[in-house]
Order: C-alpha cells, then structure tokens, then sequence
C-alpha cells in the first residue's frame, strides 16, 4: 500500500452476519469472505465458554473472592475474534477487560484471576502464551505493542502484534503516540478498538466528534475499518486479514468494532446512573453469540447434540474456575523483590534483608514467661 492510497472507512459498518443470524448482503463486506464452517463452530464454542467463564467470575467478584472484575459479557465477538486470529508467534497486548481473550488463547483461569485476586501482577509467564501482562492505565500497553512490533521488525521477524484499546482510551496521549509511531515506521500492529459506548460513565458523543473512530486511521496513515462488533465472523475476517497483511511487511491496521458492554464497568459501577434499561434491552438483542448460533443452526453445522456437548464443557470450566478460587493461594511476601531487575540492585537486596528478618521474627516460637510471672509475684509479695 502505497502512502496515498488509504481510503476513508465507509459509513455502515462491516457486516458478514445480521442481527437475525442470516447472510448479510455482499456489498456490507467489500473484500472480505465468510469464514470457513469449520472456523465458525471454534468461534462459537469459544465464546460460549468464554461467557461462562465472565459470567461465574462476576459471581466470584460478589460473593468477594476477588476484589475486582471487569465484565466483557457482549463483547466477546471482538476478543474471540481477536484471540483466534492470532498466530502461535503473534503477540497480543491486552487491556483490564481482555481476560477472556486470554482464555481462548490457553491461558489458565487460575493465572488470569490472580491478577484481580491481587496475588500477583502478573499470574502467568507472557512468554509462555505471547501475551504481555492485562494493563490497568489506559493505552500503555498500545506502546509496548508498537515496540515490541518495531524490535520484531528489526530483527527480520515474522511476528505481528495485536493490541485491544477501549473507545476512551483513544483520547489518550499514548494511544495517539501509538498509532503515529506505527504509522512512521509501518510496524507490524493491529490495533482494535471495542468501541462499547461508554469510557467508564461518558459515553462515546462526548468521547469524540469523529464520525466513527476506524476514521481516524487515515490521519495516520493506516488502513481503518469499521466493523460490526457483534458479528464474529466479520471481525474474525478483517483482523485475519489485517495480522496477514501486517506480518507480510505492509504495515499497521486500525479496527473499529462497535459492540457493547452489557455489565457495569467493573463490580464498584452503577451503569442505571448513567444508561437506560431500553437502550441495554435493544443492544441485547445484537447479542454475539445468539447471532452466530442461529445461522450455524439454520446451516445444519450446529447440531443439538454439539450444542450440548459445548454447554456441558462451559459447566466443567466454570466449575473448575469456582475450585481454583476456592483454594488458598500459597505466596511468599519475598517475592515482591523478585523480576524487579535482571540484576539486583544493593539497595531492594537490602529492603529484602529487612522483610525476611522481620517475617523471621514474626514466626519465631515466643518464649514462655510463666516462670517469670511468678517470681515477680514472689518478689512483690
């Protein structure tokens, strides 16, 4: 792509599926193919796990065993998209919200919710999966995609990146920092932003005057699209193109996938300040999964029996995740020094000396004083 050949994304967002769950028309999807069969039903049985999973970890955060969660229930064609577009190379850089992309990228629950549990800041080795550690500030972690991209790019690597933003973070400074260094130095990076209405309470009309968000791609010089977000198959096609495209040398995407956010903003909000019940009832009614589950049972590609298989395997992940929550996490106070530095420094080797004596000391048997009691009394008397 040349750098005069970026084109405005249209008005009406990619369509592959419609809201009823049949075939949009071809013209809502120029240049894009419905996934294969094969690939439909994967994505349908990840994200049915993936709300099982959001559903009874929302339970666990108000019953107080984790002090934190945000919800991604309605969002899940977005992440699930995301997460099975990815190649086994490519790296993702999520935000708070993004546990169940973790999830469906083979993430355990146990080392996702030890981040909201407060255990650890990271619960799971990032090399492991190729996935950097869920990010609380807004749009930090859209740098870290870029330059890890760039380092990939300047090592002659095939690796892309893909990094989620919510339609709030866009009106940070990292995000703009972001998408003009991906642009500059074409760096191989998918930028997806869930725009789901509301960053925290303000909703999007008051977030920008921008016609749709995927129009600010071209000011940096990058393909955008808009796209439905609630509609897997769509998102699925343009993100697996736009990670082909980027691993093939031809630089950054901007995706724009209008979804919503069912649930409050985290277990502390009250969305009834803020938002209607009607206008929650009619996004209820674009749900993702309800969607796609339609049209593959209207295809004969989803079958009662397949259908019941996935629930069945949704109930052993959920209850898997109430066991892992259910056992006392085993953490040594020490280990808030390690992974601070490659190398030590004197000073935490220091601080680390001080914690030990003083956990030590605290768990050193405490000598009896009867004895002494009484011949103090004697003394007395």
């Amino acid at each position: 792509m040349s750098d005069h050949d970026v084109a405005r994304p249209g008005a009406e967002p990619i369509r592959l599926i419609d809201e009823r769950g049949d075939a949009a028309p071809l013209q809502r999807a120029p240049g894009f193919a419905m996934p294969d069969a094969g690939i439909l039903l994967d994505l349908y049985r990840r994200m049915v796990l993936a709300r099982r999973f959001d559903v009874q970890v929302s339970a666990l955060t108000r019953q107080g065993r984790l002090a934190t969660y945000p919800s991604a229930l309605g969002q899940e064609a977005c992440e699930i998209a995301a997460a099975a577009a990815l190649a086994d190379g490519d790296w993702l850089f999520p935000t708070y919200r993004d546990s169940i992309a973790l999830l469906a990228r083979g993430v355990r629950p146990v080392e996702i919710l030890s981040f909201f549990r407060g255990d650890w800041h990271s619960g799971f080795d990032p090399a492991s999966y190729c996935i950097a550690p869920q990010t609380t500030p807004l749009a930090t972690q859209a740098l870290h995609a870029v330059g890890f991209a760039m380092a990939a790019k300047l090592r002659g690597e095939t690796t892309a990146t893909l990094t989620f933003l919510g339609d709030g973070a866009t009106s940070e400074g990292d995000a703009h920092e972001a998408f003009n260094f991906a642009g500059v130095w074409q760096t191989p990076t998918v930028f997806v932003v869930q725009n789901n209405g509301y960053a925290i309470s303000v909703p999007f009309a008051r977030q920008s005057r921008a016609r749709t968000l995927a129009d600010k791609a071209i000011g940096y010089g990058m393909p955008g699209h808009f796209v439905d977000g609630n509609d897997v198959a769509a998102m699925y096609a343009v993100i697996a193109d736009a990670l082909e495209r980027a691993r093939a040398g031809g630089g950054p995407t901007m995706i724009e996938g209008l979804t919503y956010r069912m649930e409050a903003h985290t277990n502390s909000d009250d969305p009834s300040r803020y938002r209607a019940d009607e206008e929650v009832e009619r996004w209820r009614a674009a749900d993702p999964i309800a969607r796609l589950e339609a049209y593959l049972v209207t295809d004969g590609i989803l079958t009662p029996e397949l259908q019941g298989e996935i629930g069945h395997e949704a109930e052993r992940l959920a209850a898997s995740t109430r066991d892992a929550m259910n056992e006392a996490p085993h953490l040594d106070p020490l280990e808030l020094f390690d992974h601070v530095y490659a190398t030590p420094r004197a000073a935490l080797a220091e601080q680390r000396g001080f914690l030990a004596d003083e956990l030590a000391a605290s768990h050193a048997p405490q000598a009896s004083t009867a004895g002494a009691s009484t011949a103090d009394e004697g003394r007395t008397a």
